[in-house]
């Protein structure tokens, strides 16, 4: 019966928190806007030669990915604090591990997910080869919660703060780098026609590793802004 309540409060929390991300259509755009932006800048600015795109492709949309991620964070729990509904949560009797991994799955099915669907035919501007097209939505797939994972972390110890924008990329930044880099080799590795299953399983290893981390670490750092 208590497994039943904890699941119904996860999911009534993953609602709240899409329902109010739909009633600000603009917040949940911002984001994949920049990713888009960012991606399609490039060739205008290295040329438009398709060798030379096609080269570092999985790079730049890699870090377009990881920056527009960033851009997204100060979202996930910046609201809450200033109406208060972040403090109630923390005095729920509910883990609040368990609320918080909710908050996190709901900003990348908001921030994150719409990036897989937009990355393939960027990758089709920079003249990304069709045999890295499924590996670069595989370790997408895996590499953006990872993102969202990590950054709730740092959001949670920055929340409390009037301008912690810069402090959260200074915590967090470090921590994607793995995750770009591993991305990154595995697309490259991919359109070099190499195989790619070392990377996706060091991404699927991270992905584990973070899922079970950061909804505790998370939950600490808030009841510390919190208090």
């Amino acid at each position: 019966m208590a497994n039943n309540s904890l699941s119904s409060v996860f999911f009534q929390v993953l609602k709240r928190d899409l329902t109010l991300a739909f009633r600000h259509r603009g917040e949940i755009a911002n984001p994949l806007l920049f990713f888009i932006i960012v991606v399609s800048l490039f060739p205008l600015g290295v040329g438009p030669t398709p060798s030379t795109l096609e080269t570092i492709a999985p790079g730049i949309i890699w870090v377009a990915a990881l920056l527009s991620a960033m851009l997204s964070l100060d979202g996930m729990f910046r609201s809450d604090f200033e109406d208060g509904s972040l403090e109630q949560i923390t005095m729920s009797h509910h883990p609040l591990s368990v609320l918080v991994l909710a908050k996190i799955l709901a900003h990348w099915l908001i921030t994150g997910l719409p990036l897989l669907f937009a990355a393939p035919l960027l990758g089709v501007l920079l003249y990304l080869p069709s045999e890295a097209m499924k590996t670069l939505v595989i370790t997408l797939a895996l590499g953006t919660p990872i993102l969202s994972l990590v950054g709730a972390i740092g959001m949670g110890l920055t929340v409390g703060l009037k301008r912690g924008g810069v402090l959260l990329s200074l915590l967090v930044l470090p921590l994607y780098i793995p995750v770009l880099i591993f991305g990154s080799m595995a697309v490259n590795e991919a359109a070099a026609g190499l195989a790619v299953d070392g990377y996706i399983y060091i991404l699927s290893a991270l992905l584990m590793f973070t899922l079970s981390l950061s909804p505790i670490a998370t939950a600490a750092s808030i009841r510390i802004s919190t208090s």
